[in-house]
């Protein structure tokens, strides 16, 4: 008889607390706890799939039962850590709450727990995907976490703590494990293949991790499946078919037709993304993540720290062509496919749409790239270019081209011969021109210095006295304001309000309760002169006093 096929990620599972990768803030406590015999009643581990809670959770029942520790860590030789390995000791007790979450599992485990572990110094239970207990099974469990046996030690485990009651979160100390990064998971990948004899191509590993969202069972499990197809060698292009993700080559040159505009060569790319057999759900993934890695690049000054995968030349090439602003509002398309696409049957038609919609978004932000373009320098194309109007009896002057910020005042005024409200050059601002522009002002930070945006954004016109503007910030808003008032982000934006509406500008930034206790003094001054006259009055007569 054959035995039976044993998954990576279980015949690798980590044994000791060192094996365990990537949570080194939650093993070094831990194994210190062993060491000192100074263990709680009620742990519980929380984090993403994949992320090493159960495993930590049997390495931990193991080490606090074993004869024989070391530095905290099971030695996983004595007769007790065998007999929990292999299951010949009973008081280590595995349980999976999605199907044991009724009040009935909960008491039954209550009558069970009084009794002493039959060999080891602890009965231990670990409870999987707790959250999914019910509120009446909660409320049995509670009562046993508040008065436990002295030989009694839970491990809870779930990837949804917020579904936990905090009587329970209360009563447990509690371990949040981290994704792991992208090295992690290769460096382990490439060991387990070295040990079994596999060749695989160093890429296949970048793929793996690229799309195991930091968790390694995920990661094993894509191995497992690469393995299945050839336990021998693993090409990349064989890891690509296996496993139906997308190469970066076909996501780059997606990405440009759509940067292109070019309607039907993206539409021609999804019917040959289907035609190949690829997963629609991760193709649409794949494409999120390069989305986000032209994110990365365009915003931080070290990208190769934060892209884990591809050619970071090719995303830099790639992302002069597309504006943040663009970036940004394609994620949200894309993202919004994606939670649509997790209920539709029409998961080609969800794609396309949104590839429709992200080449049809690229002309939506036509005047934001031409601002942009103006503000670099940059010559528009002849199509953008004011006309000049023929007249074969004068000379031809050439238009002189406008600025960026005239550029935006055009867009923003186009009044009627007999609306004056937006025309505001030249003239001193009032409130209402002022509040009707803000907008467009906002857009023009926008595009120059978006972190200097972040922060005005915040700020809510309060008052336009002398070509004084003043900008008011709510409480909890006063790092944004002290950051506006530094004088590098006051003068920057003072030189851009006073381009912007053709006269000197100058900015007043405060908070609003400063301008309340302001008007309250004023109020309170003025009630205080109102009861002095009454005084005078009421001592000299009204007939003699003079009020001026």
């Amino acid at each position: 008889m054959m035995d039976m096929y044993q998954a990576i990620y279980r015949k690798f599972r980590p044994k000791t607390f060192d094996e365990l990768l990537g949570q080194e803030h939650i093993t070094t406590i831990l194994k210190n706890q062993v060491a000192k015999g100074n263990i709680g009643h009620a742990y519980l581990f929380s984090g993403t799939r994949g992320t090493g809670k159960t495993s930590a959770a049997k390495v931990f029942s193991r080490a606090v039962n074993c004869l024989d520790p070391t530095d905290g860590n099971p030695c996983n030789k004595c007769e007790i850590c065998k007999g929990i390995l292999d299951e010949s000791i009973m008081d280590v007790i595995e349980m999976d709450a999605a199907s044991n979450r009724k009040i009935e599992d909960i008491r039954e485990l209550k009558e069970k727990v009084i009794y002493p572990p039959s060999k080891a110094r602890y009965k231990v239970y670990i409870i999987d995907e707790v959250h999914m207990l019910t509120n009446e099974a909660f409320n049995a469990l509670l009562k046993t976490l508040e008065e436990p046996p002295k030989h009694l030690l839970f491990l809870l485990a779930t990837t949804e703590p917020e579904r936990l009651p905090h009587t329970i979160l209360s009563r447990c100390q509690r371990f949040d494990f981290k994704r792991l990064k992208s090295k992690e998971i290769i460096d382990n990948m490439v060991n387990i293949a070295d040990s079994m004899g596999l060749n695989i191509e160093s890429k296949v590993f970048d793929l793996i991790a690229k799309n195991s969202d930091g968790a390694m069972r995920d990661a094993l499990s894509l191995l497992d499946q690469c393995i299945s197809y050839n336990d021998k060698e693993i090409s990349y292009e064989d890891a690509i078919k296996i496993l139906g993700i997308a190469d970066n080559s076909l996501l780059l040159n997606m990405c440009n037709s759509i940067i292109n505009k070019d309607m039907e060569s993206s539409i021609k790319m999804v019917n040959h993304i289907i035609q190949e057999g690829k997963d629609i759900s991760q193709f649409l993934k794949d494409t999120i993540h390069h989305y986000r890695n032209l994110m990365i690049v365009k915003t931080s000054n070290n990208p190769d720290e934060l892209i884990d995968w591809g050619e970071i030349v090719e995303y830099q090439e790639q992302s002069r062509n597309i504006s943040l602003p663009l970036i940004l509002k394609s994620l949200n398309i894309l993202t919004d496919a994606e939670n649509s696409m997790k209920w539709s049957t029409q998961p080609r038609i969800i794609l396309e749409m949104a590839i429709i919609r992200l080449v049809n978004l690229t002309e939506e932000l036509s005047l934001e790239e031409r601002v942009k373009r103006l503000e670099e320098g940059v010559p528009l194309k002849p199509a953008t270019i004011s006309k000049q109007k023929e007249e074969p009896s004068k000379e031809f002057k050439p238009k002189r081209e406008s600025t960026a910020s005239e550029d935006l005042r055009k867009e923003v005024k186009k009044p009627s011969d007999n609306d004056d409200s937006t025309k505001v050059i030249g003239e001193e601002l009032n409130f209402d021109n002022v509040k009707k522009t803000w907008p467009k002002v906002m857009q023009l930070v926008k595009s120059r210095k978006i972190n200097i945006y972040a922060l005005a954004m915040e700020g809510e016109l309060e008052k336009i006295e002398h070509n004084r503007i003043t900008l008011s910030y709510k409480d909890g808003f006063e790092f944004h304001k002290d950051a506006v008032s530094s004088p590098q982000n006051k003068s920057f934006l003072e030189g851009l309000l006073t381009e912007f509406y053709g006269q000197q500008i100058e900015l007043m930034v405060i908070m609003k309760s400063c301008l309340s206790s302001q008007v309250s003094e004023v109020k309170k001054s003025k009630d205080n002169n109102e009861d002095s006259i009454k005084e005078v009055l009421n001592f000299f007569g009204e007939d003699i006093v003079e009020i001026k």
